[in-house]
């Protein structure tokens, strides 16, 4: 039994690729498709078994890292899938499209910019069209940008920071309320800036804690409504936020070396997390931030 039992576990110190990784600078949103290595979002590995049958979900940021990684597992459990997206990443958005199509659920690519108010409400109301009603909405597109010094961060980079961190998902959010019954989900991805934050990333770290405010101060006004708010909190994660200047290129090269596991996340280990808190059975789970860091981090 011990033999058996032994055979099917995985070291998760050895189950992804560790540091050192090559420079690989990407012009700002950056392209899972071509990193080194590439990340998982759980193309193949992701196994669904119904979880989500029926829902109909909306998820920023879809086309990689944890946005898409969660978009395959929802699909996978049985939801169909709208996932916005810069225009740039329209070719990492077609693979993540022919994937939830692929597990025979619909999927839908809107293209936009979430730092404008306007389109914040036309993604509503596309999503709720194409989909024919909402109950998860994912609120996962994040911008980043390293910066060693409170002198060289510019006033637009900071707003581009808040529009895309704080403003989108209140825009959204605020648009999606009227389509979620009771039983809607809403989740948020924060970050372990929001609790331990790096010197380089003080806009970006800010939005996170702001992120898991939002969780918790929502959670109790919709509670009575029957509408679950959590969040999660990822640490170092293998995604095109972090190549294309989320990170120094010299710290590229170690990222995630300083965890206990002594490698970076990828997409596809956090994946099972957004579908057990946008799933049925986490029905007591509201106004929770859970954490995934590889051994750092708070929550």
């Amino acid at each position: 039994m011990s033999e058996t039992i032994k055979s099917t576990l995985q070291n998760p110190l050895d189950k992804y690729p560790k540091p050192p990784f090559n420079k690989q600078p990407q012009q700002v949103p950056g392209l899972a498709s071509k990193m080194d290595p590439q990340p998982d979002h759980g193309e193949t590995s992701y196994k669904g078994s119904g979880r989500l049958a029926g829902r109909k979900a909306l998820i920023t940021g879809g086309d990689s890292g944890i946005g898409r990684a969660a978009a395959i597992a929802y699909a996978r459990e049985g939801a169909d899938v709208v996932i916005n997206y810069l225009p740039d990443e329209q070719s990492d958005a077609d693979e993540v499209i022919a994937l939830i199509e692929a597990e025979g659920r619909k999927g839908f690519g809107i293209p936009g910019d979430i730092t404008q108010e306007a389109f914040c409400g036309e993604l509503v109301e596309q999503a709720v069209q194409k989909l024919g009603g909402l109950d998860i909405l994912v609120n996962n597109a994040g911008h980043q940008q390293a910066v060693d010094s409170l002198l060289e961060l510019t006033s637009q980079g900071f707003d581009t920071t808040i529009k895309t961190n704080i403003y989108a998902p209140f825009w959204i959010t605020k648009a999606a309320l009227p389509h979620l019954l009771a039983g809607s989900v809403i989740i948020a991805t924060s970050s372990v800036q929001a609790y331990d934050p790096s010197e380089n990333l003080f806009d970006y770290a800010q939005t996170k804690a702001a992120n898991v405010a939002f969780v918790k101060s929502l959670a109790k006004q919709l509670g009575p409504k029957g509408i679950r708010v959590n969040g999660v909190a990822p640490g170092p994660v293998w995604t095109p936020l972090q190549v294309s200047g989320g990170q120094p290129q010299d710290k590229i090269t170690e990222f995630g070396e300083a965890t206990p596991l002594g490698r970076p996340g990828q997409p596809a280990e956090l994946a099972s997390i957004y579908v057990q808190l946008a799933d049925d059975s986490a029905s007591f789970a509201t106004g929770q931030i859970y954490g995934a860091a590889g051994g750092n981090g708070h929550p």
